[in-house]
């Protein structure tokens, strides 16, 4: 029988009129991502660039979001073409590279991210997750136009050089982070801070000039719909260690009272 991917590549997801809604997964555990998957995000973000993440426990959480209609999405630690060719075999067809901050840095991504001739992509198709372990025949000619990169865009550097960053042929989306940008910035803990609101507007524009879909990190609810409405085609509303904290807390307040 041959393998037949039912999937469709995230960047003809982004390509849709609907926001995108998600969030990161950094407790690095299968079971509180797969209680996460059952909440209807239409996509997570497996962390493996802040989170205690390892190999086998981003290939344990993708396991067990896999039943569900949702992107798993894996941020590599750096721009380290190796971690990308581990976490593309291991299943994962969309990519965050935190830091992305001009456009050679963009274009060795890309090539990363696809075999030759076209990249430097390593072959193992037969032992490799994303190919059903060699079942799927097709896997090494399907896998260049299945894959989605997304840079992130989250220093001073890289928002002066966003234009060129977005103009990249093969990076398919941009991802504003306010908080690493608050701090390049000079607004360290601030990423509301107005200076740093007129970066990610102004980031917005340039990814919107160049035909492609701009994320966000958003820090409320309330952040979350204004993102929407200015147009961000996909949007984190938050984290699994931030619910657990933020919920945990409000119930004791509720039961002990004000500490």
């Amino acid at each position: 029988m041959t393998f037949r991917p039912s999937r469709i590549a995230f960047k003809q997801a982004l390509a849709s009129e609907r926001p995108l809604i998600g969030m990161w997964q950094a407790l690095a555990d299968p079971y509180t991502a797969e209680i996460c998957a059952h909440c209807g995000f239409d996509w997570l973000l497996f962390d493996g660039e802040h989170s205690p993440n390892s190999l086998y426990s981003l290939l344990a959480q993708a396991q067990a979001v896999s039943a569900f209609p949702l992107e798993p999405i894996a941020r590599v630690p750096a721009r380290d073409p190796v971690a990308i060719k581990q976490y593309l075999d291991m299943g994962f067809h969309t990519i965050l590279v935190p830091m992305v901050e001009d456009a050679a840095e963009a274009e060795e991504l890309v090539r990363a991210m696809r075999y030759a001739p076209h990249g430097f992509r390593g072959v193992s198709s037969a032992t490799a997750r994303a190919a059903a372990f060699g079942r799927n025949v097709d896997y090494l000619h399907q896998a260049n136009e299945m894959v989605t990169l997304i840079v992130q865009i989250e220093s001073a550097k890289g928002l002066d050089n966003i234009e060129t960053i977005a103009a990249v042929e093969g990076v398919d989306a941009l991802f504003v982070g306010p908080a690493d940008l608050s701090a390049s910035l000079g607004y360290l803990g601030q990423p509301l801070h107005p200076e740093v609101g007129k970066a990610v507007a102004h980031a917005k524009s340039v990814i919107d000039a160049a035909g492609k879909p701009a994320g966000v990190f958003s820090v409320s609810p309330e952040n979350a719909r204004q993102r929407i409405a200015e147009g961000f085609k996909f949007v984190s509303v938050g984290t699994d260690i931030g619910f657990l904290m933020e919920r945990a807390s409000a119930v004791l307040e509720e039961v002990r009272g004000p500490a």
